[in-house]
């Protein structure tokens, strides 16, 4: 029992008490007592003395100094595509010292000093109001190719070298709307196991050729050369023509078990944050449509590549029935290809170069008006 409880009995009893009799009055003595624990003569003198209730102190609460950045906050946050707090609040420093450069934002020192030292949970708690819901998910249409599955071995580790860049996991991605009947595009989402360096683009149809000839096209984009492809067990993939094509190339053509989807799980959320996420699941199906897209994939690439940071998981331990993880620092793909001593130095010049010349928000604007452009076709 709290004190303004106690306070209230013993003023409850005042009154009466005072006009009691004496064999009353120790009634009411040993009836406080027993409710509140205190003293016989503390009880006497506060009946005999007007004793108010406490009142409670309402404590005025100190305006938060975040109130004035949450504006430039929110720009931040729309430009690097609405990042978690732990992924944005490491990458502050970098997209800030971007955006000042290419003169997209205007800061007051004292902005920019609040902007630098906010936490990660800060960030979530000032963005929380204008956090968007989840998009709907989409259709998979994964078909399995039995055609020379059995020559094409399963994913070990004894196969591949995850540490090195050149190591990819591939995937499809059907822009094919509420039905699969009828030809339709699909985006081959790439993805490096070792840095997350991202690459897409798109086709029509799945045909296994057209599927060779858009991977054949797109492994130049990456900065490293490529060592090894493993992908889902779609007949898109699982066929005579990748096989060759790894063949000719040596490099190392894997595949996952069947219908274990987390064997590919850096491309399968690749596929969300960086194809659903910005294309959405509409249907496009014609050849002008085919070309906005392969446009928006080259600004997605830069966009994703040197201004969206991830975190690795760095150690899982199992405590019980509960799994404790342990991640890294985010950072982007750039980053983790500069902090390798393994990429040659004229290859660190680029990426060097290329991070200094881009501007995250005008890529943004960009890739917003293609995919306006898209939608209108």
């Amino acid at each position: 029992m709290d004190q303004h409880s106690k306070a209230e009995i013993i003023r409850r009893y005042r009154k009466g008490y005072k006009r009691a009799p004496k064999s009353e009055k120790t009634r009411i003595i040993s009836a406080i007592s027993d409710a509140t624990g205190y003293c016989r003569d503390h009880i006497m003198r506060a009946l005999n003395r007007d004793l108010d209730v406490p009142k409670k102190i309402s404590r005025r609460s100190k305006p938060s100094r975040y109130l004035n950045i949450i504006d430039p906050l929110e720009k931040v946050w729309a430009i690097s595509n609405f990042l978690c707090g732990k992924r944005l609040a490491p990458f502050m420093p970098t997209i800030l010292g971007s955006l000042k450069r290419h003169k997209e934002i205007d800061l007051t020192q004292d902005e920019e000093e609040l902007l630098l030292s906010i936490s990660s949970a800060t960030i979530d708690r000032l963005l929380a109001p204008t956090r968007k819901g989840m998009l709907p998910r989409g259709r998979s249409t994964t078909k399995p190719g039995t055609l020379l599955k059995h020559k094409i071995p399963i994913r070990t580790f004894a196969d591949w070298n995850e540490d090195s860049p050149g190591f990819l996991e591939i995937d499809l991605v059907a822009h094919c709307g509420d039905s699969t009947r009828g030809e339709y595009i699909n985006t081959l989402d790439m993805t490096d196991v070792a840095t997350g360096w991202t690459i897409c683009t798109a086709f029509m149809g799945k045909s296994e050729r057209f599927c060779v000839a858009a991977l054949h096209a797109a492994l130049p984009s990456f900065p490293f050369p490529i060592q090894g492809i493993d992908s889902d067990n779609g007949g898109e993939f699982i066929n005579a023509h990748l096989k060759r094509y790894c063949e000719r190339n040596s490099i190392t053509f894997t595949r996952g078990r069947s219908h274990k989807k987390n064997d590919s799980c850096y491309v399968e959320q690749k596929n969300w944050d960086v194809v659903r996420k910005m294309i959405g699941y509409a249907r496009f199906q014609t050849d002008e449509q085919l070309d906005v897209l392969n446009r928006i994939h080259n600004l997605l690439s830069l966009y994703q590549n040197y201004f969206q940071p991830s975190q690795k998981l760095v150690s899982k331990e199992r405590i019980g029935a509960k799994v404790r993880k342990k991640y890294d620092a985010p950072q982007t793909p750039c980053h983790r290809l500069l902090a390798r001593s393994d990429v040659p130095k004229h290859t660190k010049t680029v990426l060097r170069n290329n991070s200094h010349g881009l501007n995250p928000a005008q890529l943004l604007k960009s890739i917003q008006s293609l995919t306006d452009e898209l939608y209108e076709l």
